[in-house]
């Protein structure tokens, strides 16, 4: 099973929880693999010359068309070349502050090579060398990490517009227990699939986002950067509290180097007057210009109405879990949330703290996803999309790692869920299925159905 995008031969990886079948697949997709090695050399060379001056470029215009026999003349472009050509002339439009000099440079570099290709039987020549990608808009962010192996940054990820004009991506990299080093790689990644909103915890993820902001040469910009606040120990009093949250605004932004951060969310305790008075710190950060939007996580009703009781701001949303057989109404949750005003930003698409078996086994997923020939941990992301829901993406079906090639897959195989839809009936059916066991807030400090970690494992709230 191959999957092919922007002209290359990429590694189908399905993400199941059993080892047995991940390794035979892992042995299928082998040939692939090898495959696809050919395919990055040849982008490696093209993003190389694009960086090179013209005498490098001119160089490969007379390499190829040596070996091609071509000989260009004014006023003649065989129909080949006149397509690859218009191709390229098309996508140098949209880029119009690129250097003209360079555009024109590409497009006869990768019209001349169109013609080599085409005779070698290379699928998508013209992208072969140059991906559409690689002539990206020059106000979409590109990863320089020397870890990058591809480069997808051609995908636009659609935008929410928040509260002050705030561009809220729909799609985030959820790091949570990533190490740094971790969270570092996840982010070169997701910035090769267009995915710009880092959403990350205070810790060891936000030095690893720390890390990357510093040694990238990516405009902060172009990055929405999401934390949150820690909760307060247990008999914190208020002023406490509020003193505890507006300490780690600070140490958030100085970690980070950056003046301010896209989104601040306040997690829930117990201690209603906590809650009240941490959200008012945010106010003020908002108002102050530390953050240019609030939002909640992990808010059940109960937490959303005593904040709302002393809130001047509305939360922009509430992060909390969903994933088919909890319904497109999050057990009534959603609603709740658009009584104020207030979106809904989903995480645990396959389940939380760890994948979901009865859901990656559902016979229903299992047979939409082999009618598209996608992966249930695809379908089940596509629901929460075609819901209209924004979603963060675990890099990989092993929860709190990063590592190899499952990681760059998976990303990439998530993102694709934007270009693809269920159909009407299947989305009914994929409605219709319940979970009575499912809570939209497992990490809330008291709502109903949430989790505490004893002695490494999640286990129900007592």
């Amino acid at each position: 099973s191959r999957c092919c995008h922007h002209g290359r031969v990429m590694p189908t990886i399905i993400l199941t929880s059993s080892a047995g079948n991940y390794q035979h697949q892992l042995r299928k997709e082998k040939a692939a693999v090898e495959t696809k090695s050919f395919s990055g050399t040849l982008r490696s060379s093209a993003s190389y010359y694009n960086r090179q001056n013209t005498t490098m470029a001119l160089d490969i215009i007379r390499i190829v068309a040596l070996i091609s026999g071509l000989q260009f003349t004014v006023g003649f472009q065989s129909p080949t070349l006149q397509r690859h050509s218009l191709r390229i002339s098309s996508l140098s439009a949209a880029n119009k502050k690129e250097d003209d000099f360079s555009l024109d440079r590409r497009s006869a570099i990768a019209t001349t090579s169109a013609a080599v290709l085409t005779s070698l039987s290379i699928t998508n020549p013209a992208n072969a060398f140059f991906p559409v990608g690689a002539i990206a808009s020059s106000n979409r962010p590109k990863s320089t990490s020397k870890k990058s192996s591809g480069n997808n940054s051609n995908r636009v990820i659609p935008t929410w517009q928040l509260d002050g004009g705030v561009e809220f991506p729909i799609l985030a990299l959820n790091t949570a227990g990533l190490s740094t080093e971790e969270t570092l790689r996840a982010i070169d990644y997701a910035q090769n699939e267009g995915i710009t909103h880092l959403d990350f915890h205070p810790g060891k993820e936000r030095d690893g986002v720390a890390q990357f902001l510093k040694d990238s040469k990516v405009d902060r910009d172009s990055l929405f950067l999401n934390t949150k606040i820690r909760k307060p120990a247990p008999g914190t009093s208020p002023e406490d509290a509020a003193k505890l949250a507006r300490d780690q605004i600070e140490e958030d932004l100085q970690v980070l180097g950056v003046k301010y951060v896209d989104m601040l969310m306040l997690r829930d305790t117990p201690d209603q007057k906590n809650i009240q008075a941490q959200w008012k710190v945010l106010e003020e950060a908002l108002a102050a210009g530390k953050t240019r939007s609030v939002g909640i996580i992990n808010y059940c009703p109960s937490g959303l109405e005593t904040l709302m009781e002393t809130a001047k701001v509305v939360p922009a949303l509430n992060y909390i879990m969903c994933h088919v057989g909890m319904g497109p109404d999050i057990q009534g949750l959603r609603t709740k949330n658009e009584k104020y005003g207030i979106r809904t930003f989903a995480y645990g698409q396959t389940g939380e703290p760890e994948p979901r078996e009865a859901m990656l086994n559902d016979p229903i997923l299992k047979r939409i996803g082999e009618t598209h020939k996608k992966s249930t941990e695809e379908v089940a992301l596509r629901w929460v999309l075609q819901n209209d829901l924004a979603a963060s993406l675990r890099p990989s079906g092993n929860f709190g790692r990063c590592g190899g090639e499952e990681c760059q897959v998976g990303l990439s195989r998530q993102v694709s869920c934007l270009e693809w839809e269920l159909t009407k009936d299947e989305m009914a059916e994929l409605n219709a299925i319940k979970y009575d066991d499912a809570s939209p807030t497992p990490f809330s400090a008291y709502c109903p159905g949430s989790l505490v970690l004893k002695e490494g494992k999640w286990v129900p709230r007592g």
